[in-house]
């Protein structure tokens, strides 16, 4: 995305705060709205040119009078007639398009142009109107929402955040999804998870897939270096890869395998408009508490199941006992548990999984936490806990937490048998960011301390032998005085029964002896002594001034 589009931007947000509109997610809604009108004024102007090149089917998303609603017939109005205009007549009829256009229906439902003064909808609608997103590719219209929710990431107003990209990439990583895999994040906010898991897909069916830090491209256009030049000043630059995809053989295929629902309109409408900007238009999103048995949920819902799921789920407050779900493997009323259990029967079989929790789901003494821990354990198989700094997720939020990794078994264990035969530990104390400083809404960037890079190595040999030889040393080893305290350690099965089914990495974490000291004990011996008689010494005058006094 270049500096112009950058600016562009900008003027945008600048223009709605300074219209009132100062919730960074209710702004980034109403421009979502306004780019979905553009994006379709658009997509109907490619299927004129296709009928007129008869290669077009003739359907039309604004048929006959309808045409009136078209991006092109009403931007150049401008008032309170623009307004009215695009509140009472051209919402209403996108929400209506329930047969024709599902999705475009179900994306207008309800919604509401929250932009009231008709000057800063001008000029908004001006600034949208000079970005000509048919000639964007998906990485730079993706590139544009991606710019926009960094104001989530500022503000976190409402509760809402997403999670950092380096956490992200590491967890979609961990879980490899591929083509013909089933996505789905069941808390998916602004759809972070799912893009990442699609740039993922993109970037193994790419001729040539591109590898970007972490940090962004432009990240590198300010250091004034090539990715080459950066990795050689800076070895464990964390880094992904994306690419156009030119290889997938059915584009509606990798659609209808992505899967998200978020109980908040207004996150389902960001992450839609964040999926459709990266190119997938289709994808299976829906509005609903996945918790609840009123949730909204069909009965097709319930009972899907998913070969890759990747989240990071709200984990505060309780939900009221009556409201939860039947189905669910566990009997708490705690958020954490309850996605974890949800997460635990949604996955398919041979699924994989990697989910945030909260350091009090791993190591929780209530019979609620060790019976699903103990479920985790026996059920599916734990590849790994990756305990992650406290400061992650600053400044909106300093709890301690934790990723796990596991996977659903293709067959069901033996009786008495247990899936998981020993945890594998890896300790982040770094991710890239400074855990500490907080500079401009966020954390400063440490590109040089960075611990995700060896966890991906480590991962990858322990992957490579078929998770049968977990890298480190095991659970309760005295290391050699002067070993570097170790990242990685495994406990097995057994172990972790032992410990109440506790998987809190530091409960397991091996500890490093202290050096023994180099003097002779015999003359330690004799300098204790010596400052015995010295103290006895002093003592004795003491007592003796004493005396005579």
């Amino acid at each position: 995305m270049n500096n112009d589009l950058r600016r562009k931007l900008d003027r945008i947000t600048d223009i709605l705060w300074a219209g009132g509109v100062t919730n960074p997610v209710t702004y980034i809604e109403q421009i979502s709205y306004l780019i979905y009108l553009k994006l379709l004024d658009e997509e109907e102007a490619r299927r004129e040119l296709q009928t007129r090149l008869g290669a077009g089917n003739g359907t039309s998303l604004f048929p006959g009078q309808a045409e009136r609603y078209r991006w092109s017939k009403w931007r150049f109005k401008s008032g309170t007639a623009l307004r009215d205009y695009v509140r009472d007549e051209v919402f209403p009829y996108m929400a209506s398009l329930v047969k024709d256009e599902p999705q475009v229906a179900e994306y207008f439902r309800d919604a509401v142009l929250e932009i009231v003064d008709p000057n800063v909808l001008k000029q908004v609608i001006d600034e949208l109107d000079a970005i000509e997103f048919a000639k964007l590719g998906p990485d730079v219209k993706g590139d544009i929402f991606e710019y926009l929710l960094t104001h989530l990431g500022q503000s976190a107003l409402n509760g809402q955040f997403r999670t950092p990209r380096q956490i992200r990439a590491f967890m979609v990583e961990m879980v490899d999804p591929d083509l013909g895999d089933t996505v789905y994040d069941p808390a998916c906010g602004t759809a972070g998870f799912l893009i990442d898991a699609v740039d993922h897909i993109l970037a193994r069916y790419s001729e040539t897939p591109q590898e970007v830090p972490i940090y962004g491209e432009d990240w590198l256009e300010k250091r004034g270096q090539t990715l080459e030049e950066a990795k050689k000043e800076i070895p464990n630059l964390q880094t992904y890869r994306k690419g156009p995809g030119e290889k997938i053989p059915d584009w509606g295929r990798l659609e209808a395998s992505i899967h998200g629902t978020d109980v908040s309109r207004q996150m389902m409408r960001i992450s839609m408009m964040n999926l459709v900007l990266h190119g997938i238009r289709h994808a299976r999103l829906k509005r609903a508490n996945v918790l609840s048995e009123m949730g909204g949920l069909t009965e097709d819902d319930l009972n899907r199941r998913y070969a890759v799921i990747l989240s990071n789920p709200p984990f505060a407050g309780q939900i009221p006992k009556e409201s939860i779900r039947q189905d669910l493997p566990t009997r708490s009323k705690k958020s954490e548990l309850l996605f974890l259990a949800l997460m635990l029967r949604a996955l398919a079989p041979g699924g994989r999984c990697a989910v945030v929790v909260p350091e009090g789901a791993l190591f929780g003494s209530t019979r609620a936490h060790k019976e699903l821990r103990e479920k985790l354990l026996r059920e599916n198989e734990l590849l790994a806990v990756v305990s992650l700094p406290a400061g992650v997720f600053k400044p909106y939020a300093g709890v301690k937490t934790s990723v796990l990794v596991f996977r659903r078994p293709r067959t069901e264990p033996a009786e008495g048998e247990a899936a998981t035969r020993h945890v594998w530990f890896y300790e982040i104390r770094n991710d890239g960011y400074d855990p500490d400083k907080i500079q401009g809404g966020g954390r400063p960037e440490t590109p040089e301390k960075n611990d995700i890079p060896g966890l991906l190595a480590a991962w990858a040999e322990y992957k490579a032998s078929r998770f049968q030889e977990p890298p480190g040393v095991e659970a309760g080893a005295l290391l050699e005085p002067g070993t570097e305290e170790p990242r990685s350690w495994w406990a097995p099965f057994d172990a972790v029964t032992e410990n109440d089914w506790n998987l809190a990495a530091s409960r397991y974490k091996p500890r490093v002896a202290e050096p023994v000291p180099d003097e002779d004990p015999a003359e330690l011996i004799q300098e204790v002594l010596a400052i015995e008689n010295e103290i006895t010494g002093g003592l004795k005058e003491l007592l003796k001034e004493v005396e005579e006094g």
